[in-house]
């Protein structure tokens, strides 16, 4: 009996989640998994590289999922430092940096994202940093460890927003420099104001409406400015947190199909469309919201490892589909606690719904306990129905995984009504005797009946 092969381009989440579950499914003798990682290091997390630039996390190491060394005695051969040139898509072949020519049976593009990089003058000089590889943040690091005394972020995403914490806790003024007018342009503006609150009052500056002109430099090529329409922001480091997109130069070049937000275009099973024998997942590729079915992309781990470990089920023989994103998500400024998930008002009015929202203030815990904190709960319905659309969260410790109770009911198409009968924990520690997220399934639901 022959031994197939599989080829993995790319050695984080997806990548390594394919080979593993592929593994699980199909022994060495049956199925011969190569992976192909371009850079010195594979399986780490890319979301705990400002907490190490913070202090927060103090062993780089402690960042790294797996060895290599732990992959291979599964079977897997793991080639770092190894890029993939070109894909040969006729032939079935890969061609690396060391010049081999790799034939495959299967292959999963795995070629994560790509910081967005806008068109601005100087963006490549000495002093401005990415967040997105272990080296990064070794950058970072030392440029503090240096003197840096002033650092500048642009854009307020979570990245963005995480970096600011994390640079203003080890003493560094800092410039959040936005083109929008509020951080977390996921969030209603109600929402915002409050997140662009709390970075004032951890002495964060934030320059909206601002679109960034140029990188202004010295004589050494190394940054000293950030220039705007409105002046010139003076710093010794620029941090970009601008979001990310699908790298799909070499996909695009081998001539597989992309979708319409630059994603490589896949069926639920993470299929390309256009070459079965291929797969795709992770950051590099175009998926669906449950909700309005439109393409999507969104760069979260998450995501990656289970379109990942999709992928590698129905190469391994088992039938397994991706069931598309909601976008949920959490971070934290300071003390302040955010979740999102499903559409904004924005978004729900472009998707076509007849839609309401309703906000609620309520305490993480009861009242009377000691350490109970605002919390914010906003929910998206739509009107007549009352089917939950989308849900943001924003107060203190304790409140931001309350989102995922809320992911959970618009996953599973629940109403308002719906969820305000369902039985949630209660005990004074945790929450009052009605819990924030019932007290606004309520509302909404009470308004909806008139």
């Amino acid at each position: 009996m022959s031994t197939d092969r599989l080829v993995v381009i790319g050695g984080d989440a997806a990548g390594l989640s394919a080979a593993a579950q592929a593994r699980r499914l199909r022994g060495p003798e049956d199925l011969e998994i190569v992976v192909l990682e371009q850079g010195p290091e594979i399986s780490y997390s890319a979301c705990g590289i400002p907490y190490w630039i913070g202090d927060l996390v103090s062993d780089r190491d402690r960042l790294l999922a797996r060895t290599a060394g732990q992959f291979e005695a599964d079977g897997i051969d793991i080639r770092i430092q190894t890029r993939a040139e070109e894909i040969d898509l006729e032939a079935g072949r890969v061609r690396t940096s060391t010049g081999e020519q790799l034939g495959y049976d299967n292959l999963v593009v795995a070629t994560g994202g790509r910081p967005a990089r806008p068109p601005i003058p100087g963006l490549d000089a000495e002093g401005v940093y990415g967040v997105h590889r272990l080296a990064d943040g070794a950058d970072i690091r030392a440029a503090i460890a240096a003197g840096a005394e002033r650092a500048i972020v642009l854009g307020g995403g979570y990245i963005g927003l995480e970096m600011a914490e994390v640079l203003r806790g080890r003493g560094l003024s800092v410039t959040v420099v936005l083109a929008d007018p509020l951080p977390m342009a996921q969030l209603d503006d109600d929402m915002g104001e409050r997140v662009c609150k709390a970075m004032g009052d951890m002495g964060i500056e934030v320059q909206s409406e601002q679109p960034v002109r140029a990188i202004e430099t010295d004589a050494d090529g190394v940054v000293r400015a950030v220039r705007t329409d409105a002046g010139s922001y003076e710093t010794d480091v620029v941090v970009m947190g601008l979001g990310m997109g699908p790298e799909t130069a070499l996909a695009r070049e081998a001539g597989l199909q992309l979708g319409v937000t630059g994603g490589i275009d896949v069926a639920h099973t993470q299929r390309s469309r256009s070459h079965p024998e291929v797969f795709a997942a992770g950051d590099c590729v175009q998926t669906y919201h449950r909700i309005t079915g439109e393409a999507i992309h969104i760069a979260l781990g998450t995501h990656a490892n289970k379109q990942g470990r999709v992928a590698g089920s129905v190469i391994g023989g088992r039938p397994a589909r991706f069931s598309g994103v909601l976008g949920t998500a959490v971070t934290k400024v300071g003390e302040l606690e955010v979740g999102r998930t499903g559409l904004c008002t924005t978004q729900a009015e472009q998707a076509g719904f007849d839609h309401r929202s309703d906000l609620i203030e309520a305490t993480t815990r009861a009242g009377y306990y000691p350490g109970a904190e605002p919390i914010a709960i906003k929910l998206i319905s739509e009107r007549g129905s009352g089917l939950l659309l989308g849900a943001q969260v924003v107060g203190g410790p304790g409140s931001a995984k309350r989102i995922d109770v809320l992911a959970t009911a618009i996953w599973a198409g629940m109403t308002a009504e719906d969820l305000a009968g369902s039985d949630l924990s209660y005990a004074p520690p945790f929450s009052p005797t009605y819990d924030p997220v019932v007290v606004a399934a309520r509302v909404a639901s009470r308004i909806e009946q008139g």
